[in-house]
């Protein structure tokens, strides 16, 4: 059985090179593991039914699942153990000591890939990367909205889009050749350490990012510099029963991105909670909810935060980043208040606006 799921999971990759440098291939077991891999490893497994039977097994089915964009991937046994008050120091213990063999290596990295970017932008235009692998939760409705949304900002302000779903294309050579970087709605770890290494040195050394919803709305990060430094803010939940609500979205500061938006408006989507405010990491917060529009409770807790900041900007070095949890339902990217902010904001972050980052400070640009 485990052979068989590991084929369904790696078929849609099997053209792609083969990748040796994935973030976690060489990390032990434990109870921070993706789920995905203690899953893919029948040892692990059974480590899991034997220690905590009633911990795996009572799952949803699509928590379970092994595809190429797996749910599992972007969960911990930590985090399934949240809501069951388990001591989790035996198991630990007992993954920690399995020994990760060549099969779970090649299991790690499969989801990975090499694949070099064969469509290059137009010279003499700015250019954008629109980036949408997925190897977490992939809602194709947002992704694809999101997609049309910004080829059409594209097509309004005469810039040139290259839209890939292969972390292959995140090499210094090809990242360069782009104004900015969009993160459409990427969840799950999707970068190997040399990929990750060239997305980090792009950005502090004068590149843009978006990232757009799902971008900063996993559960299970595996990459701190992504979460803590360039997002600075981590995700904590959303509302359920039901996912989607009417809030008021507010313009918190005069600015470049914010310019011709009125003061306030109503929009219906998936609005996110983080454990702490962007503002602790020195980002400058563009819009907040009004808490008292909708209800913050998920999972019957309160995840209202207060202060709850829904898009912000910063400088890293001398590259600049730009992140709204706006845009779970393709009807926000019709909003034509958010088409405005979301327009603004890639203008901003590929140098098109009036400011310029410059070692790690926003500055009027020369």
């Amino acid at each position: 059985m485990a052979a068989i799921a590991a084929a369904l999971l790696f078929h849609t990759t099997a053209a792609s090179a083969a990748t040796t440098d994935c973030p976690l291939r060489d990390a032990p077991f434990s109870v921070d593991s993706p789920l995905l891999d203690v899953l893919l490893s029948p040892a692990a497994h059974a480590i899991v039914d034997r220690e905590t039977p009633t911990l795996i097994n009572p799952l949803p089915l699509h928590l379970q699942k092994l595809d190429a964009a797996a749910f599992a991937a972007i969960l911990t046994l930590r985090i399934v153990a949240k809501s069951k008050a388990l001591d989790l120091t035996k198991l630990d213990a007992a993954l920690r000591a399995e020994p990760v063999t060549p099969a779970d290596r090649h299991a790690r990295c499969a989801r990975y890939d090499d694949d070099p970017l064969t469509t290059l932008p137009r010279a003499g235009k700015p250019a954008l990367l629109i980036f949408q692998k997925i190897t977490g939760f992939r809602d194709g409705p947002s992704v694809d909205a999101g997609e049309r949304a910004l080829r059409a900002i594209a097509a309004r302000k005469g810039w040139t889009v290259v839209v890939t779903d292969r972390g292959g294309a995140m090499t210094a050579a090809t990242l360069n050749q782009f104004d900015a970087v969009v993160w459409n709605n990427v969840s799950g770890d999707v970068l190997t350490l040399r990929q990750r290494a060239a997305f980090r040195q792009y950005i502090e050394q004068g590149g843009g990012f978006i990232g757009i919803h799902g971008a900063g709305g996993d559960l299970a990060y595996f990459w701190d510099w992504y979460t803590d430094t360039l997002l600075g803010a981590r995700f904590k939940g959303h509302p359920t029963n039901p996912s989607f609500r009417d809030a008021r979205v507010q313009v918190d500061r005069a600015d470049g991105i914010t310019r011709g938006l009125p003061p306030s408006w109503s929009m219906n989507d998936e609005w996110y909670s983080f454990f702490a405010s962007p503002r602790a990491t020195d980002a400058t917060v563009l819009l907040t909810l009004d808490e008292t529009s909708y209800a913050p409770v998920g999972g019957g807790a309160s995840i209202a935060m207060g202060d709850h900041p829904i898009a912000w900007k910063r400088c890293l070095g001398e590259g600049r980043v730009f992140y709204s949890a706006i845009g779970h339902r393709p009807e926000t990217y019709a909003d034509p208040n958010n088409q405005r902010f979301l327009e603004q904001s890639i203008a901003w972050a590929a140098k098109r606006g009036t400011t310029q980052c410059r070692n790690g400070r926003e500055v009027p640009a020369q």
